[in-house]
């Protein structure tokens, strides 16, 4: 859908955005209007500021931006209180007209951050990497899972629903290590991507980049061929890795579009969109308040287009690459959550089974690792071959670290070295499984050599 342009909100800045033939005039795709008003609520913020420091503010190139403040100067809505020795250190600084005006632009939005992108540029980003996306080979795929205890006839499963771009769904008990194995494929997609601090859609200001999702990356010194163009120079942009979006029971239908905060007029987009070009994890599908189908419902025109449909708070509709890996997690099998017309778009259905009990042992061997609890011989012998069968309880791999970090807790408190004994792992298994069947639950002991 393309953009529209927002006309001049004043007389005064009408005349600041008109070219000699009468023309609206665009920075960088942007109305200048618009950009205007930017750069009057950056001035409101920081007070006095130089050229370079906005084009900084601004992200947007120098001669652009000197441009700018000129035509700001003849309207008289910037001075210079003073000048330095050379033309970059003249310092710039709001008039009394400026100020009016400026609080006229945060009447208008409170976004104060690098100019958005237009929505036509953010869409062709998105498309270029997309495309430049490497396939994932079974090589890259036992790298990024060597430390996952994992049954190794699921890899070749897992490595080409990655690279169908279709949707994976993941079942199995809870327990299994579905969301864990969710957060490590992310891994697998490599190389970095661009993504925008805020795109421009219809007048509006919708926000993308999220520091929690995007983990933003340093510049190499050489070009990276994985991505589509070098955009360093464009300070709007931010190169960050492949995010991973994970979302719970709080995931609801309104969370899957714009979330529009009244007070600042600015629009944050979806995690979806937060995705792009990444993976999107769906965890506990069957757990939210929106009910499976309601979900679901909405999810398939974005799995079969792979585009999605957004709306601002004016009513104005529009559309945005949907280019992302979704991995659905549930503790339900597909045919007790969807319907056979959503079943078909739910690419690859992945079983996810409990331990063996030699995996097991493996996973308990890192927990000990992890936690700091010897590894001992006869008390991994008591916790697979022992607790587990008396209880009836299957080889999950959260178990082991749960429950072996218990030891390690008690160990802390006590001030002593933790230890691996039949009488503490009976102690860590009820505190972490609770009193069964009106058994007797066992005191914490005292004295970790007991």
């Amino acid at each position: 859908m393309q953009e529209l342009s927002r006309a001049s909100h004043s007389p005064l800045l009408k005349a600041a955005v008109a070219d000699p033939l009468g023309d609206a005039v665009d920075i960088e795709g942007l109305p200048a209007s618009f950009v205007t008003d930017l750069a009057l609520r950056h001035f409101a913020r920081k007070g006095e500021l130089k050229l370079f420091a906005v084009a900084q503010q601004l992200g947007l190139p120098v001669p652009v931006v000197d441009d700018l403040l000129t035509q700001m100067r003849s309207l008289a809505l910037l001075e210079v209180p003073r000048r330095g020795t050379l033309e970059g250190d003249i310092s710039f600084t709001l008039t009394e007209s400026g100020h009016r005006m400026a609080r006229m632009a945060f009447e208008k939005c409170q976004y104060v951050g690098p100019a958005p992108v237009p929505l036509a540029d953010y869409v062709a980003q998105v498309k270029e990497q997309a495309q430049h996306q490497a396939p994932v080979r079974a090589e890259r795929l036992q790298q990024v899972l060597k430390n996952l205890v994992i049954e190794p006839a699921l890899l070749p499963t897992l490595g080409s629903a990655l690279n169908s771009g279709k949707a994976m769904y993941l079942h199995g008990h809870s327990g299994t290590g579905k969301t864990y194995l969710a957060e490590h494929l992310v891994h697998t997609l490599e190389g970095h991507i661009w993504v925008p601090y805020a795109v421009y859609v219809d007048g509006e200001v919708v926000q993308v980049f999220d520091p929690i999702v995007h983990r933003r990356v340093t510049l190499a010194p050489v070009p990276d061929r994985a991505l589509a163009r070098d955009l360093s120079a464009d300070g709007r942009w931010v190169r960050t890795e492949r995010p991973v979006v994970i979302a719970g029971g709080e995931l609801t239908l309104d969370t899957l579009d714009l979330e529009y905060d009244p007070h600042t007029r600015v629009h944050n987009a979806p995690p979806q969109m937060k995705a792009n070009n990444g993976i999107f994890v769906i965890d506990d599908l069957g757990r939210q308040r929106a009910s499976p189908s309601e979900l679901m419902n909405r999810w398939i025109v974005p799995l079969d287009r792979h585009v999605d449909y957004l709306t601002l708070n004016t009513g104005t509709k529009f559309s945005v690459p949907f280019d992302v890996r979704v991995i659905f997690a549930s503790n339900l099998p597909p045919e007790d959550l969807v319907d056979p017309a959503f079943a078909r778009r739910l690419g690859y259905k992945i079983e996810i089974h409990p331990l063996n009990a030699s995996q097991y042992r493996t996973v308990v061997a890192q927990a000990c690792a992890r936690t700091g609890v010897p590894a001992d011989r006869a008390g991994i012998d008591y916790l697979v071959d022992t607790l587990h069968p008396r209880d009836g309880r299957p080889y999950y791999p959260c178990i082991p670290f749960d429950v072996v970090s218990k030891i390690a807790d008690l160990g802390h408190y006590l001030g002593q070295p933790p230890r691996m004994t039949p009488a503490l792992l009976d102690w860590a298994w009820l505190a972490y499984f609770g009193q069964q069947d009106h058994r007797q639950v066992l005191s914490a002991p005292t004295n970790l050599g007991e």
